[in-house]
């Protein structure tokens, strides 16, 4: 009996340990902190992920590590990243905004809170550091690989359910689609994932020529994807925008792709 609980208990702390999850607020600019859910793998991660949500940009990160807010495709999706080997990061807005709307994503100060994490990423575990944006978080993706430098830039960036059009409202509008924004330049490794019956009239798929065409040559691929299951709003996180009942598949095709980066 007492080996028999000695083997459950191992088998419990063996799992507890697995992963590890902390609540972080780095310094960003004077004096603003920028608020992360970190989660570690046990083992050496292949890559650290940044994970960034769309619409408003907040996530509700409470002190004790759960969300207020995770029906988000790569939020909901976060421990699919951990068990593939990655430690993730899950941002909320800085300490001086409520939300990322308006232009703030194109800004100076939204850059250098992400170079910020993505500085403290690399030196924390020495491996690749990848944004990895999805809706409204695609902008924020491709603005940090337009003007980040040096130990702030990301080694490469994951452009899912991207802002391809400008759309009718206004939280749509304030911000350039990605589209508008020329990465062709850059010397960093680019994904696009989108499904192919994605209805978010700021997302047409028709429209992704138009966006590969604005990413570095030879650096860049497009995924696409059928299937899963469609609910609520059209630019919803359960509709196909969000790769509602696909999720484990096309986070596995992003970390396979990542890992065979050099």
């Amino acid at each position: 009996m007492r080996r028999l609980a000695a083997i459950l208990f191992a088998c419990i702390a063996a799992a507890a340990s697995a992963q590890t999850a902390e609540v972080l607020d780095l310094p960003t600019r004077p004096n603003v902190t920028q608020r992360a859910l970190v989660l570690r793998p046990a083992a050496e991660p292949a890559s650290v992920v940044v994970l960034l949500t769309g619409s408003t940009g907040q996530v509700g990160i409470f002190g004790n590590g759960s969300l207020r807010f995770e029906a988000n495709f790569l939020v909901r999706s976060r421990s699919l990243f951990l068990e593939r080997g990655h430690a993730v990061v899950v941002l909320d807005p800085p300490s001086d905004r409520r939300d990322l709307g308006g232009n703030f994503r194109e800004s100076a100060e939204h850059a250098a809170d992400l170079g910020a994490v993505v500085a403290w990423a690399r030196r924390t575990w020495g491996k690749p550091v990848w944004l990895v944006g999805t809706s409204r978080g695609t902008h924020s993706a491709a603005e940090a690989a337009r003007v980040l430098q040096g130990a702030e830039a990301p080694d490469g960036i994951v452009l899912t359910s991207t802002i391809v059009a400008r759309g009718r409202w206004a939280v749509a509008t304030s911000a350039r689609p990605v589209t508008e924004i020329d990465l062709t330049g850059a010397k960093l490794p680019v994904l696009v994932v989108h499904h192919q019956k994605d209805a978010c009239q700021i997302c047409d798929p028709a429209l992704l020529p138009a966006l590969m065409r604005q990413l570095p040559a030879g650096r860049s691929e497009l995924l696409t994807y059928d299937g899963g299951v469609t609910r609520g709003a059209e630019c919803d996180a359960w509709a196909h925008h969000g790769f509602n009942g696909i999720e484990d598949r096309v986070v596995g095709d992003i970390s396979s792709w990542i890992k065979a980066r050099p």
